[in-house]
């Protein structure tokens, strides 16, 4: 009924994060299994509205991230059903990503998948043999979609699941020696540094490694990570022609910032 006004500016409107987060309410709040399924139906039908990819894979990335986390959170689920159903309607997620960019990548769900990832771990303790069997329903899929056979999607979701696992076994590291700040931060800053390329995830974990220190009263070392997290905004922000100065504008309060 509201098509031409949930399309407006790309779908990036008002209404459609209304709708949009109507439908992750059903997911934020418990509901039974019988219930998920109906939701999970509801949006495969959301995502897969051809007029409607443009909400998730196009502008900001706010919609996307949130429907992610909230699969993902679901792919840990007690039942298996929702499991299941979770998996589906995440590699259904992804094909859309793929299409959307004309066959060539997924990068903007693969980003926010991580991310996400990173996030759950912090949040719901995810990672456990419910998650790994999630992941192994998602390579299942991509082995055995025939339409998708000759192109690159399925050796991306497998790229996608590998890193998602490189990340929890990095995080089970850290549960080994969460009783050691000193490891356990030292650990976080090795996974931050290997996503430099990646500012997004740099800054979640950096995130993450700044809750750390605050917990364990280090608040210098928490200020640290906040001051990388503001430098690498800046120096974004001096790519994109938006701001003079970079990352140097924080050299007067720490040379660490190099």
């Amino acid at each position: 009924t509201f098509q031409r006004q949930l399309q407006q500016s790309d779908c990036q409107n008002v209404l459609m994060k209304k709708v949009f987060d109507t439908h992750m309410l059903f997911l934020q709040i418990n509901q039974s299994a019988a219930a998920l399924k109906h939701v999970f139906a509801a949006l495969r039908l959301f995502v897969g509205k051809a007029s409607f990819p443009s909400a998730f894979f196009q502008g900001q990335a706010d919609l996307c991230g949130s429907l992610c986390y909230e699969i993902l959170k679901c792919c840990n689920h007690r039942s298996r059903s929702t499991q299941t159903e979770a998996s589906a309607l995440l590699y259904f997620f992804m094909r859309k990503n793929f299409e959307f960019n004309k066959q060539k990548s997924i990068v903007r769900s693969h980003l926010q998948l991580i991310k996400a990832v990173s996030q759950l771990i912090a949040d719901a303790g995810i990672g456990g043999s419910r998650f790994q069997h999630s992941l192994a329903i998602i390579n299942n899929f991509a082995n055995g979609d025939k339409q998708m056979k000759n192109v690159n999607f399925p050796a991306e979701v497998k790229d996608l699941t590998k890193r998602i696992r490189t990340v929890l076994m990095a995080t089970a590291q850290m549960k080994e020696h969460e009783k050691d700040p000193e490891m356990l931060v030292d650990l976080q800053y090795s996974l931050a540094n290997s996503y430099a390329s990646t500012p997004e995830l740099r800054r979640t974990w950096l995130e993450s490694m700044a809750k750390i220190h605050a917990r364990n009263g280090d608040l210098s070392e928490a200020a640290m990570c906040y001051i990388h997290i503001a430098a690498l905004i800046a120096e974004y922000l001096k790519r994109k022609g938006l701001f003079s100065m970079g990352w140097p504008a924080f050299l007067s309060i720490t040379p660490n910032i190099k």
